[in-house]
């Protein structure tokens, strides 16, 4: 696998606190999806040089909010974000990562042969479809579909007591408020939207918590 030309990994001090034990594989991640995710169709060219920090250390906004064990299931995993960095920096939890794409797949399971993840499972499989038979403490997805849809698809998987936990940008809480309804007819008891700002620099994502 050719390496790009400039390394896409910031080896500053708080990208190491944020990414803990999992920065040397979120480092590996990145640059091997700086080399092959615009050709693979897994991320844009523009998103090139703000790998790092916008996309692999963004994913980790999530960490906060997960449960202290047991499973997590992370829908329309694409390129393994947020899953990857997830199942890197806790690998005391189980990760299942769920996308339909065959050629997402593929690129999934390369990436978890390569950082050696033993404690991921890759389905190749809409959401819907595993309704039933996988369910979770807590479900995360990033930039899947407006929360409405999304209560819909991943709710069945979280366990009661559980929570989905929705990466989502400025109109979160209009998302929120559209989607109410929906989440209630599957328990919901709680909703609360977190500004996480990993560097505070301003680059502010809100994290969606949807508990049962």
């Amino acid at each position: 696998m050719s390496e790009p030309a400039a390394d896409v990994v910031e080896h500053d001090d708080r990208s190491v606190e944020i990414l803990g034990a999992g920065f040397d594989g979120a480092a590996t991640f990145a640059r091997m999806l700086a080399a092959e995710g615009e050709l693979r169709g897994l991320i844009g060219p523009r998103e090139l040089p703000r790998l790092w920090r916008r996309h692999v250390v963004n994913s980790a906004a999530v960490v906060p909010f997960l449960p202290a064990e047991g499973a997590l299931v992370d829908v329309g995993s694409g390129a393994g974000l947020p899953g990857v960095v997830v199942a890197l920096v806790r690998p005391d939890l189980e990760v299942h990562l769920v996308e339909p794409m065959q050629r997402r797949v593929a690129w999934l399971t390369e990436v978890v042969d390569r950082l050696e993840l033993t404690n991921v499972t890759i389905h190749g499989a809409r959401a819907e479809e595993l309704h039933g038979t996988l369910v979770a403490e807590a479900v995360t997805a990033r930039a899947v579909a407006a929360l409405d849809k999304l209560a819909r698809w991943t709710l069945p998987m979280v366990r009661m007591g559980g929570a989905l936990l929705a990466m989502k940008g400025a109109r979160a809480a209009e998302e929120v408020a559209k989607a109410r309804t929906v989440m209630r007819t599957f328990g919901v008891t709680d909703v609360q939207v977190h500004d996480v700002d990993l560097y505070d620099d301003g680059d502010v994502t809100r994290v969606v918590e949807v508990r049962r």
